[in-house]
């Protein structure tokens, strides 16, 4: 059974995180992975701009970082695993799904699919969709395109 906890930092925790979480449970069914406690962090550009800046040395904000931690704990009877944290703004979420042509609710599937992909040891060195990780991503988007975030269509970030 995976765990998937939502946390935010620079905006409100959304209505709609437990949809967000349950989405994340599907895609690690998906790529069928177990016992997995999952982080994610919703913050806005400046929290995600200080990380891009401290990890990456890049300064500027970014839409999705991953940070791998890839270790197993003994929780009870059974071995948890945790891949690591997995930070989205939303200020740029929201940018991209305007610069791409794409509702928000699919950007945002997007983004936690390629998010956990990079924490299951996926990586790409272009952005062009004849990436691997990325024909993978978005295989999995396809397959889950009756899966949605936002309860109502017309919601958004």
């Amino acid at each position: 059974m995976n765990t998937v906890v939502i946390n935010v930092k620079e905006v409100p925790l959304p209505s709609w995180s437990p949809s967000m979480s349950g989405f994340a449970q599907k895609v690690l069914e998906e790529i069928k992975r177990d016992n997995w406690e999952l982080s994610i962090l919703l913050c806005g550009d400046k929290t995600i701009k200080d990380l891009n800046s401290q990890y990456r040395s890049k300064n500027e904000a970014t839409d999705i970082l991953s940070f791998n931690l890839g270790t197993e704990i003994q929780d009870g009877d059974r071995i948890v695993y945790l891949p690591g944290d997995i930070v989205i703004s939303l200020d740029t979420l929201r940018e991209n799904a305007r610069y791409f042509g794409t509702n928000e609710d699919e950007e945002l599937r997007r983004l936690i699919i390629h998010g956990i992909l990079h924490l299951d040891g996926m990586d790409h060195e272009t952005l062009e969709k004849n990436e691997p990780m990325l024909v993978l991503q978005e295989d999995i988007l396809t397959r889950l395109k009756g899966e949605h975030i936002f309860t109502n269509m017309c919601e958004n970030i």
